[in-house]
């Protein structure tokens, strides 16, 4: 909040300056009496931990739609109807912030790595706000991992940290302290390296050309932060469709990419330079494979779609040094294919197309990639690539045993390590009640969200919208808004935050609420 502060007198906006002055300074003294309050309490034991982790996420969100919500009520309406009105608007989206509700959805979204939003218009916003919105998913991308390695991770607690168990068991470094620190400085890396990259796209774009230095920076730099976090905010109307164009796509597919895998292979690769350590990886080698399998699938049901309806809605835009426009449909339907389903998987929620407009099919497939996201260990959110290979691997490891004599000795191989009997059903249930309890809730959000969402929205629809919230995507088919009915809103901002935690830890959280701590 600090930061921002300075951002907000960089560029004069002194209403949203006094908003984060006030919010920073409320949050300051909240957590510092509480520091001062429990300076004598004892270590936390795994339970505390949890608590600590789902209590600490869920009230980060709280004091971070401080900023929106005094902001917006700060900001007189002429203000903010200038600012709208310079950016081509007739409102500004700031107003939609003087609701709490909306507040607090819209910072979950963003420190959860969502991207769902209740801005309409995003150029309308201040910039400090635009800000805000992509700085919250560039810390909170990394965060959670710095939280689960920090306070959850403990040995044997296998479903319930993304570092140990997940991560091939593996610290970058021996010290925790040194491997957050690691993590860090691979992600600032990156962060420059996309910067730099998302603005030479965007000057190469026919919409980018028309921008000037500063606008195409600020762009780049907020687009970055976002996609490298699989974040997915946008600082423009119709986030990355805005730009129509190949080369920007095609920048933002690597960048969603690498966010999606974990970052101890991105050090292997770094400080080895060998390269080879992302197919011996299983996470990463099967983040591939499913990339792959799932441009192509989904690319199959796009063209039998467009030949149904004659187009998805766009036109191919190649940039003017590359030739002419190729306006086929199914070019058109590839392309949007790629760009989205690596958006899915990755969790990053950049949409370069109307997913409303696609069949139910499609919309399903989305759905699935949302559901599974990329690796453990990484920025993304949904299932985890290793959890559901274990799942996979641990249905077939329980029909194998059954054609096994009374007196063999059962073992497993998974990534490379040797698992007993014993260990495998260990793993495999913890996997199994995760992903139950994961799916179980989307289905029931979906069901109260179709009867809530209007009758222009199908059940696949519902499932889709369900699915991004709570595998922290930010795609949405057109139902998330500032519209939409006050429960599907508190129930987004639920699966939001028991996305990004993976259930357990705010199971923990409401049953310490309810009958305490005690065994």
């Amino acid at each position: 909040m600090t930061v921002s502060l300075g951002v907000a007198v960089a560029f004069r906006e002194w209403y949203a300056a006094l908003a984060f002055l006030v919010s920073g300074g409320v949050t300051a003294g909240v957590g510092g009496a509480a520091r001062l309050r429990f300076l004598d309490a004892p270590n936390p034991l795994t339970k505390h931990g949890m608590v600590i982790a789902a209590g600490g996420w869920f009230v980060t969100a709280l004091f971070g739609s401080l900023p929106f919500f005094l902001t917006a009520h700060f900001t007189p309406p002429s203000v903010a109807a200038a600012t709208a009105a310079a950016a081509g608007f007739e409102s500004s989206s700031l107003r939609y912030f003087r609701h709490p509700l909306h507040a607090l959805f819209e910072s979950m979204s963003g420190w959860t790595g969502s991207g769902l939003t209740m801005a309409v218009h995003e150029p309308t916003l201040p910039r400090t706000i635009q800000w805000w919105r992509s700085v919250i998913q560039w810390v909170g991308g990394v965060g959670v991992i710095v939280l689960t390695v920090a306070i959850l991770a403990r040995p044997g607690s296998g479903s319930y940290t993304l570092y140990e168990s997940e991560a091939r068991e593996r610290r970058i470094h021996p010290s925790i302290v040194s491997t957050v620190r690691t993590v860090w400085r691979i992600f600032l890396l990156y962060s420059v390296l996309a910067v730099v990259a998302m603005f030479v796209a965007i000057r190469l774009s026919a919409y980018g050309s028309d921008l000037s230095l500063f606008e195409a920076s600020w762009q780049a730099l907020n687009h970055a932060m976002t996609g490298l976090a699989t974040g997915g905010f946008s600082v423009t109307d119709n986030s990355i469709g805005t730009y129509n164009s190949l080369i920007v796509e095609g920048v933002l597919l690597p960048v969603m990419t690498l966010g999606a895998i974990a970052f101890p292979v991105h050090f292997a690769v770094l400080s080895d330079r060998e390269l080879g350590e992302l197919g011996s990886d299983l996470q990463t080698r099967w983040l591939f494979v499913l990339l792959a399998g799932g441009v192509v699938f989904l690319s199959a049901q796009n063209l039998l779609f467009v030949a149904g309806t004659g187009s998805l809605g766009r036109t191919v835009d190649l940039p003017g040094f590359l030739g002419s426009y190729l306006s086929t449909a199914q070019v058109d339907a590839v392309r949007d294919a790629t760009f989205q389903f690596v958006s899915a998987l990755t969790c990053t929620g950049f949409q370069s197309s109307p997913i409303g407009d696609w069949s139910e099919g499609g919309k399903l497939v989305i759905s699935g990639a949302m559901v599974v996201g990329g690796a453990a260990g990484s920025t993304v959110g949904g299932i985890k690539i290793i959890r559901a290979y274990v799942i996979a691997k641990g249905i077939r490891w329980q029909f194998s045993r059954v054609f096994l004599p009374d007196t063999a000795v059962p073992t497993a191989q998974v990534d490379g390590r040797t698992l007993s009997g014993t260990e495998m059903s260990r793993e495999f249930g913890e996997a199994a009640i995760v992903g139950v309890l994961w799916l179980s809730l989307l289905a029931a959000s979906s069901l109260v969200l179709v009867n809530v969402a209007g009758p222009e929205f199908t059940y696949a629809d519902a499932l889709f919208e369900v699915a991004s919230a709570q595998g922290n995507v930010g795609l949405s088919t057109g139902i998330a808004g500032p519209s939409m009915h006050p429960l599907a809103e508190a129930m987004f901002i639920l699966n939001m935050w028991i996305g990004r935690l993976e259930i357990i830890p705010v199971l923990v959280f409401g049953r310490a609420l309810l009958f305490g701590l005690r065994p």
